[in-house]
């Protein structure tokens, strides 16, 4: 994995959620579609702190403070983080420990900033990180930090692709 590229990615990733929030209006941001489906301030709350929430994991492998195992990505992890594709799938009950609220866009914008400096403060440790310091994601199995750091990437650009669906069901 190429750090450098990962995180000017993920930067992009950031940038359009950021020019995102001004186009859409105060009005819609946290509209709920007709099928249920989440608002845009859902996916803002749930990427956002998804992301936060990686950061802390990829740090933690980082310093070498989670267990080191030699358990790895499941299947679906494995083919996530090496397509840059996440298949769209129900949430699993630990992966719901982090509820959704819908934000403001006025938070939605203060979280982007947390979600830099997190980014910012892991990046650097990433590429002297050891390989086997490894925490448990609910899905994708046991990643270490560059794991993490791609997987922050991956998932950012999934929640766009639902940010487009969202459009399209409010139009």
């Amino acid at each position: 994995m190429k750090i450098p590229a990962t995180r000017r990615s993920i930067d992009e990733a950031l940038d359009t959620y950021r020019n995102l929030l001004d186009t859409i209006s105060d009005d819609q941001f946290d509209i709920t579609p007709s099928d249920g489906s989440w608002s845009y301030a859902e996916v803002y709350s749930h990427i956002l702190q998804a992301t936060i929430g990686s950061t802390i994991a990829a740090e933690r492998c980082a310093n070498g403070t989670c267990g080191s195992t030699k358990k790895g990505l499941t299947l679906i992890g494995r083919l996530a983080l090496l397509l840059g594709y996440m298949p769209k799938v129900k949430a699993t009950a630990e992966g719901a420990k982090i509820p959704v609220k819908k934000l403001t866009k006025e938070e939605a914008r203060n979280l982007l900033i947390k979600c830099r400096s997190r980014i910012d403060t892991i990046t650097e440790k990433i590429k002297d990180a050891p390989p086997y310091s490894r925490f448990k994601h609910s899905r994708f199995g046991m990643m270490n930090a560059g794991q993490w750091f791609k997987f922050i990437l991956v998932h950012l650009n999934h929640h766009l692709r639902q940010i487009d669906r969202i459009k399209g069901k409010l139009a």
